[in-house]
């Protein structure tokens, strides 16, 4: 399965470790928690794709 792409507005590396865990994931042993997935839920998202502008008025 292909893993979608990134929706406006939404982080690109939580979208992928959320849709494609299995790859994103990989390198980890069991029960281990991802590094990345720490700091995001300890930091904050480093970075939001923009929202594509509104042409409703």
């Amino acid at each position: 399965m292909a893993v979608p792409e990134t929706p406006p507005g939404e982080c690109p590396q939580c979208w992928q470790h959320a849709y494609d865990s299995r790859n994103a994931h990989r390198h980890l042993g069991p029960r281990e928690d991802c590094p990345e997935c720490v700091d995001h839920m300890r930091n904050g998202c480093p970075y939001l794709v923009p929202k594509k502008p509104s042409f409703w008025w």
